[in-house]
């Protein structure tokens, strides 16, 4: 990668992190809150998120001959689908149980909620887990 993409990786992950924080998702109380019908601010989130996903990987190669800061666009590796049904559910399943996803966890430790340390060990323990069933599984 060249230098300039590495500040644009930066920029852009300060203004995600300041978007997570200014929703508010970075307090797992209005999460859930979301999550159980009670509060709709976070589907103007949602819904944001969704489309401006959708629109830069459907269009944004279409109109750009290459990106910006970069000689040519990556491939996406799809897995087998049911990996990601299964990882999908285990993601929902931690999300419902405590109000956390990871952005918002790291972000959060940004603004000093503090207790938010707990998740971030929580998914870097289950991210080593899951590397190291793979890496079981391949053999």
């Amino acid at each position: 990668m060249r230098p300039a993409s590495y500040v644009a990786l930066l920029l852009g992950g300060m203004l995600f992190g300041f978007g997570l924080a200014w929703s508010g998702m970075v307090k797992p109380e209005i999460v859930l809150s979301f999550l159980r019908f009670e509060d709709f601010g976070l589907l103007l989130v949602l819904a944001s998120a969704t489309g401006t996903t959708f629109f830069t990987y459907r269009f944004l190669p279409k109109l750009l001959k290459k990106p910006v800061l970069e000689p040519s666009f990556g491939a996406h590796h799809q897995g087998p689908l049911g990996n990601t049904i299964k990882g999908a559910a285990l993601f929902g399943i931690g999300w419902g149980l405590c109000g956390v996803c990871p952005g918002p966890a790291i972000a959060g430790l940004g603004t000093g909620n503090w207790p938010l340390i707990f998740s971030v060990i929580g998914l870097f323990a289950g991210a080593w887990a899951q590397g190291w069933w793979a890496s079981r599984s391949a053999h």
